[in-house]
């Protein structure tokens, strides 16, 4: 199973997230909800990068099915902003895989 956790600060905005695991929903290489998780998730870090200006801090893993992804503290107000609204779309995608495909994710806030 897929768990994203989503790490919130005092004001509900998002600092961070981590993806571990894998679906099982099919053969590797055929994963379909493996592929939209990976998608959604490195597309957003990649926006981050481009739209924002922000080079977030990346973790993986070496088996693939980990990635955590953290904001830096020292941003300006518009990047963040412009952060932000990348990180809740990337959650509203998320929660549309959840919905169809529940059993083999699942998404958490914190």
């Amino acid at each position: 199973m897929i768990k994203v956790t989503i790490y919130q600060n005092g004001q509900g905005d998002i600092s961070s997230f981590t993806v571990s695991g894998h679906a099982n929903f099919a053969r590797h290489g055929e994963d379909i909800v493996c592929a939209g998780v990976s998608a959604v998730t490195f597309g957003t870090v990649n926006a981050i990068e481009e739209i924002a200006g922000i080079i977030p801090q990346i973790a993986q893993g070496d088996q693939g099915g980990f990635l955590h992804c953290e904001l830096p503290e020292n941003i300006s107000k518009e990047s963040y902003e412009k952060a932000q609204i990348l990180l809740k779309g990337m959650i509203v995608s998320l929660q549309t895989i959840e919905r169809d495909y529940g059993q083999y994710m699942t998404i958490t806030f914190k």
